[in-house]
């Protein structure tokens, strides 16, 4: 990796440096098995480094589009963690955001927006999600439907946003959906047309915007399943795709998951389902590894060159009484299913400390009472340490 090697040369003189130049800073956990912080590879790392190299063309050379999209369920709707590990693979070189990705209208439905964005409703939506589906749904596991002249904002300003925060603006718009009536982007008193493809809808704006209201015209209904916002550039986009939840049997229940896929094309997708599937009493590892394996069927008939990779569950309590035993049978089912797939692991598990430990996490303000859920903290912290992971793994790659 040449240009990689070029790279390291340019920005720090030498190797212990290099790595802290990559690195976030963290707090350092007692109780927390930091220092096994690594991307693992069951079996073979090729795809998984495969990603790497172009990423590496990406930040010298500032040329080729890299998608990544991040599954799970509240962990990930919540966007801190994704938003941690975007900003940080952003700052990599100045100008490398590619669009903010993936998107949902999550005030339609009366659910958490992530973070890093705000949505907004106006007039009558109702709602359904992939726990138990009425209707077909699709990437994002939701739907909103209406029946008259409501609309839906999705601004990209988000309420808490810093000074020093990057801030992210589109110059297509695709709408994902479908019935009788047709939408439309309400554009001041003026609206803009798309055309229709493959079940959704393009706009091509006649600048970039930070946010987007988008309305429908004629009769009849319309199901709203997921908004993409693309810049047109190169660079990195990364979209978090998650509900609350949701297990890996939820996913399975979005008929049109495969072909809104193929709308992005993941370069790399993280799979970080599985909190919820553990907290079923009757939990079995075969069928969770059964229904994540028809996910990634999925993944990779959309593009076969896709590199995965799996988080482990965290660490979680059942109905806050005690440790729950099958995060670690789960995580064992993760590690089966990269070593099949030839996918990288992140050992969240381990890295927390373990069975038992997040109500150590919670003890250091980190995690929530719930003991399943973390703190904005705690959530920056995951996406610091994957980012570190990442880059670790990036590091080993440039001094062959």
């Amino acid at each position: 990796m040449r240009r990689c090697l070029l790279l390291l040369t340019l920005l720090i003189a030498t190797a212990a440096s290099a790595q802290s130049r990559f690195h976030r800073r963290v707090q350092r956990l007692d109780y927390a098995n930091f220092d096994q912080n690594s991307i693992i590879f069951p079996a073979d790392s090729a795809r998984f480094d495969e990603f790497l190299r172009k990423l590496d063309e990406v930040v010298v050379s500032g040329q080729g589009r890299l998608n990544i999209v991040h599954v799970g369920g509240s962990h990930v709707q919540g966007g801190v963690w994704t938003d941690r590990l975007r900003q940080n693979l952003l700052a990599l070189r100045y100008g490398l955001d590619a669009g903010r990705g993936f998107v949902f209208p999550y005030a339609a439905a009366g659910t958490n927006t992530p973070a890093s964005y705000r949505s907004k409703a106006f007039g009558t939506w109702t709602s359904d999600r992939c726990l138990k589906p009425e209707g077909r749904l699709g990437l994002s596991g939701m739907s909103v439907t209406t029946a008259d002249t409501s609309s839906v904002l999705i601004d990209l300003v988000p309420s808490n946003r810093r000074f020093a925060t990057p801030g992210y603006v589109f110059r297509s718009v695709d709408v994902l959906g479908y019935g009788e009536k047709e939408p439309v982007l309400i554009l001041g008193r003026d609206s803009l047309r798309g055309r229709e493809t493959r079940g959704h809808w393009h706009f091509d704006l006649p600048h970039y915007s930070e946010y987007v209201r988008i309305g429908f015209r004629g009769e009849g209904t319309f199901t709203l399943t997921g908004v993409y916002l693309d810049k047109g550039t190169d660079g990195i986009s990364v979209s978090e795709i998650g509900v609350n939840g949701a297990s890996t049997l939820s996913w399975l229940h979005c008929e049109d998951w495969e072909n809104d896929l193929r709308l992005i094309k993941p370069d790399l997708v993280i799979f970080s389902i599985g909190i919820n599937d553990i907290q079923n009493t009757e939990f079995s590892a075969e069928a969770f590894e059964q229904r994540y394996n028809k996910l990634v069927r999925q993944v990779l008939r959309v593009n076969p060159e896709c590199a995965l990779l799996f988080t482990t569950v965290t660490d979680s309590y059942y109905h806050r009484r005690q440790p729950n035993r099958f995060g670690v049978e789960a995580s064992s089912a993760i590690f089966r299913l990269a070593r099949k797939y030839n996918a990288a692991v992140w050992d969240q598990f381990s890295l927390m400390g373990g069975l038992g430990s997040v109500e150590q996490w919670a003890q250091s303000g980190l995690a929530t009472w719930d003991l399943v859920h973390f703190t904005s903290e705690g959530y920056n912290l995951f996406g610091n340490l994957l980012f570190n992971a990442m880059m670790d793994r990036y590091s080993e790659l440039c001094r062959r």
